[in-house]
């Protein structure tokens, strides 16, 4: 894969407790160094235009001058410095440099993984709040529309906790689909089965809320029956993976119990996907707070792409009666499923 990469986002730190920390960046360089194939490159950073094309421009300028001042807390988990605007900056950049290179047929062993911080799938159109200041994956796709002549594109979010920023910004629109699959009752609370879009956006926003302890099974059979049809339905020009890695059976933030290879499985299939859709794909860093299973997973990503086939389950590995129910329950209900 090629990661993109920039000096500029290891300088936002939030302080030596908060678990968004540069370490994270550094972890996952570190791994990729055992790695064959690995590129880096760099990006220039978003605009202050590239950001008010899907944040309101009040925001936009109250977030910058609030770094401009030294920063803070902006509310008890998400905290700025004087370096957080242009590493949101940079981080936005590099999501956008991703989406282009994808749409002009970068992909393969060259697909790309923006591996930008501080993250993006909470902040909502007006508000900065769990550790995201910019919607990387929400400007990506704008630009990939606005700049790039993309006319429809879906975001796939298997970071545990729901991206309520992106489906803010995307809710009411029938040209992006926004799709997640999380743990039931985390952080924020939203990102319910009923959740569907509103508007000319009705059937373009899909959730699913898995329970605490969903393994490798309910995330492939979730992925098979549910987003697999739906974004085959939908027929994106680009698909853009919201990565996080915090569902992780040894991530400290969740009760998820996805394992390395569980996202071997899951690479496997989104790219299985994108290519039956003739879509563009590209990666963008989410969460994933244990230093060793982020790294681990960002290079089982890697590998994936890299030729190494994913082991697949056990032939008596399946999803619980819980997650078959729920499943079953959007397949019926779903306007672009039922």
């Amino acid at each position: 894969m090629r990661f993109g990469f920039s000096e500029t986002c290891l300088e936002h730190d939030p302080g030596p407790r908060h678990p968004e920390t540069p370490d994270r960046l550094r972890a996952i360089k570190q791994e990729l160094a055992k790695r064959h194939g690995v590129a880096y490159e760099d990006a220039p950073p978003a605009e202050e235009s590239d950001a008010t094309a899907v944040h309101d421009p009040g925001y936009v300028a109250e977030v910058q001058a609030f770094c401009d001042r030294g920063g803070g807390n902006w509310d008890p988990d998400t905290v700025a410095s004087e370096e957080t605007w242009p590493a949101a900056l940079a981080s936005a950049g590099l999501a956008m440099d991703a989406a282009r290179d994808a749409l002009d047929g970068v992909d393969g062993r060259e697909t790309r993984f923006a591996l930008g911080r501080p993250p993006g799938h909470h902040a909502v159109s007006d508000d900065a709040m769990g550790f995201c200041f910019l919607n990387n994956a929400a400007i990506a796709a704008q630009h990939a529309i606005d700049e790039c002549g993309a006319e429809r594109v879906a975001v796939f979010d298997w970071d545990v906790h729901h991206g309520n920023g992106t489906q803010d910004i995307f809710e009411a629109r029938g040209d992006v689909f926004y799709g997640s699959v999380h743990e039931d009752g985390l952080y924020p609370g939203t990102g319910d089965a009923d959740e569907v879009g509103v508007g000319d956006g009705e059937g373009t926003t899909l959730n699913v809320p898995l329970p605490a302890g969903a393994e490798d099974a309910d995330y492939c059979a979730t992925f098979d029956e549910l987003f697999a049809p739906a974004l085959r339905e939908f027929d994106p020009d680009l698909l853009l993976v919201s990565a996080g890695f915090d569902a992780h059976r040894h991530d400290p933030i969740s009760r998820m119990h996805v394992s390395t290879e569980g996202y071997a499985l899951l690479t496997d299939r989104v790219r299985a996907v994108a290519r039956e859709a003739d879509a563009a794909l590209a990666f963008v860093l989410e969460g994933g707070y244990s230093l060793d299973t982020l790294a681990d997973g960002i290079g089982m990503v890697h590998e994936t792409f890299d030729g190494r086939e994913p082991v697949e389950l056990e032939d008596d590995a399946s999803e619980t009666d819980e997650v078959r129910e729920l499943l079953d329950g959007i397949a019926a209900d779903h306007p672009a499923l039922g």
